[in-house]
Formats: C-alpha cells, sequence, structure tokens
C-alpha cells in the first residue's frame, strides 16, 4: 500500500530509478576495487512502502534469517538505510570478497567486518551519488550490523506508532561468478520523502531544461 500523498508519479519514479541505479553502477565500481573482480549490480525495481508492506515483501521471498548492515543518514532528507540479504547470501558475498583460498572457520570470522564494510561502500555509494546528482550532501553514520527476520529489522527501528516509509529497491549482484541477491531500504519519515520528492522534481526539470 503506497500512501497517496507521497506516490510518485512515472516520471518521478523513473527519474528516481535512474538515480539509483547510478548510485548503485558507483557503489559497484568501489566494490570492483576491493576484489579486484567484476561486480555487476543493478536495481531492477524502487517502490515506496509502508514499513509493514517492506517487512512483508522481504518475508514472501526469504524463509531464512536476514542480515542487515544499517546507517543512519542525516541532511535534507534523513533516515535509515539497510543493506539486507538472505543470512547465506551474505557469507557467499563473503567468499567473493575474499577469495576461496580462505578457511571456512576465517571466513565466518570475518564476515560481519567484510559485511560492514561492503554495506559501507554500496549504501555511501548509492546514497552520496543520488545526493550529489540532487545537489545536496548527506551525512552517514557508521555501519552496524543487525540479524533477524524482516519483522524484526523493520519493526525495531522507531516506535511501532512512527509514521515512517520504505523507499525499497530490490538489488542483484553479480561477483566472482556467483549470483547474489538483496535489497535496499531507505526508511524515511514522511517530511524527508516529501523532501526527497520535492528534490526530484527539481531534478526533472533541470534535466528537462538541459534538454531543451
Amino acid at each position: 500500500m503506497t500512501d497517496s500523498t507521497i506516490a510518485l508519479d512515472e516520471l518521478e519514479r523513473d527519474a528516481l530509478t535512474e538515480l539509483v541505479n547510478i548510485g548503485v553502477s558507483r557503489a559497484a565500481a568501489s566494490l570492483r576495487k576491493m576484489v579486484n573482480k567484476q561486480v555487476i549490480l543493478s536495481v531492477p525495481s524502487v517502490e515506496i512502502v509502508t514499513r509493514k508492506s517492506a517487512a512483508s515483501l522481504i518475508g514472501q521471498r526469504e524463509s531464512e534469517n536476514l542480515i542487515a548492515v544499517q546507517q543512519q543518514f542525516e541532511g535534507p532528507f534523513s533516515g535509515r538505510a539497510l543493506l539486507i540479504f538472505p543470512e547465506s547470501n551474505g557469507l557467499s558475498l563473503v567468499r567473493a570478497i575474499v577469495g576461496d583460498e580462505m578457511g571456512e572457520a576465517d571466513v565466518v570470522d570475518m564476515e560481519e567486518e567484510a559485511l560492514a564494510e561492503t554495506g559501507n561502500v554500496i549504501l555511501n555509494g548509492c546514497l552520496g551519488s543520488m545526493a550529489n546528482m540532487l545537489q545536496q550532501t548527506l551525512k552517514m553514520s557508521l555501519p552496524n550490523l543487525r540479524r533477524g527476520d524482516s519483522n524484526f529489522l523493520f519493526e525495531a527501528i522507531g516506535g511501532p506508532n512512527e509514521e515512517s516509509f520504505v523507499l525499497f529497491l530490490y538489488i542483484n549482484f553479480s561477483v566472482r561468478e556467483r549470483n547474489i541477491r538483496g535489497y535496499i531500504a531507505m526508511i524515511m519519515d514522511l517530511p524527508s520523502l516529501e523532501k526527497l520528492k520535492q528534490l526530484i522534481a527539481d531534478f526533472i526539470d533541470r534535466v528537462m531544461a538541459e534538454a531543451d
């Protein structure tokens, strides 16, 4: 269910999808330097949903526990960004980053640190370049990890009555011939989301003006 006050029209959705895809492609370039391998990231869909809907969207797709890297962001629009994987995909990603030659016990030891660093690169790359293209800057906190099911990841943030929405992105990774799926969720309150919508409208106006 999308709240009518923050629904995006087709042009806004296309612009936001474009901004996000530029952001994740920059993040992929940074990850490529970390792993010395081709990294492909794509975001096939962008939606604005309630926290409950975001939790149920992931819950319907993932039966196993989830692992999330989360960071607070502050600026003209503020909130919390999460990079979410099924737990098995998280280990696959760490394995892709550190290489197959490392022993299983060492991979598990490194998992939290490697995932936090990867999340930091992806979330900073994505949000930083989006803000940059919107002619804004965002301040990001240090990453931390949470584990649990989708309800826990979304309900643990703010009180149950807090009116917040989720900018929800499906994300596909391909690293070292591994296909790893995940999600990026940006949890924002209504004023932040309305500000983002306004900045997207300004961005569209600039692009249109340049095209004339």
